[in-house]
């Protein structure tokens, strides 16, 4: 069996350095010094590429200057002609949706992380929370979630709640954060006293964070592309080879993403 596992994190690790060659091939060519390096993030990886920029300047010498939001409105401004170099989605669906109006490069789609989502409670919240049957107590009157509109993660924690049978009950408590920060900040601030949220988020000393079983909700398979007409492209294809080479992947891991699955698209 820890043979099987060993094959299949290989498979995996292979995938990424097959990614980073073909990026490193394309990303080769000289171009103009310009404006910095623009990348549109998901906003669970505000800790973790924040670091991979620290990172990637200091390999490089090349500026990074992060924007983070929902996915889903992130993607919105890139159709509106946001300066935008590169984006990183919270899923693979934002990123590939763009694909298909012709707007992202796509020999530079990667799938870079697979994120978890994990249940948060304040500590001074009257009730301990330490699985998804708690949120119908009715002494929690408040939890949040992202936006499942626009946001990966909520759209995770929205099917989390349904497969484990409460959403009924816990639907009528429920508050939307703009993004996966701000969920966060309502159960940090108490202004909800339990919330879902990612993995690489939770550590923060206001909050106590569960984990909630990855058989129910759909992998969050993380994908990030260079976005077409960009003056960065090399730039661009450099980042993403760093956020997918051994680098990148010691900090996401560090902050709690899995590799993506084998064969995931």
């Amino acid at each position: 069996m820890q043979s099987r596992h060993r094959f299949a994190v290989a498979l995996v690790f292979m995938a990424l350095l097959v990614q980073a060659g073909c990026l490193r091939a394309a990303g080769d060519r000289r171009e103009p010094a310009g404006r910095p390096l623009t990348v549109a993030a998901a906003a669970n990886l505000q800790q973790a590429f924040t670091e991979i920029a620290a990172g990637f300047e200091a390999s490089t010498g090349e500026k990074v200057v992060l924007t983070f939001g929902a996915s889903g409105q992130l993607a919105r401004q890139i159709e509106n002609g946001a300066p935008v170099d590169v984006f990183a989605s919270a899923d693979v669906g934002y990123v590939d949706a763009l694909l298909a109006r012709g707007l992202m490069i796509p020999d530079t789609r990667v799938l870079y992380a697979r994120g978890r989502i994990v249940l948060v409670a304040n500590r001074a919240a009257a009730v301990e929370v330490r699985d998804l049957a708690a949120l119908a107590d009715p002494r929690i009157r408040k939890v949040a979630i992202a936006n499942p509109a626009h946001a990966p993660y909520g759209a995770a924690a929205r099917e989390a709640l349904t497969r484990a049978g409460i959403w009924e009950k816990v639907e009528p408590k429920l508050v939307f954060g703009e993004n996966i920060r701000q969920t966060l900040q309502f159960v940090q601030t108490g202004n909800a006293e339990a919330g879902i949220v990612s993995r690489s988020e939770a550590g923060v000393p206001e909050v106590v964070a569960s984990p909630i079983d990855d058989r129910l909700y759909s992998p969050l398979n993380q994908a990030a592309a260079v976005v077409k007409g960009t003056p960065r492209e090399g730039a661009a294809r450099r980042f993403l080879q760093f956020v997918v080479g051994p680098e990148g992947q010691a900090v996401l891991e560090k902050y709690g993403y899995a590799r993506p699955e084998e064969g995931a698209r």
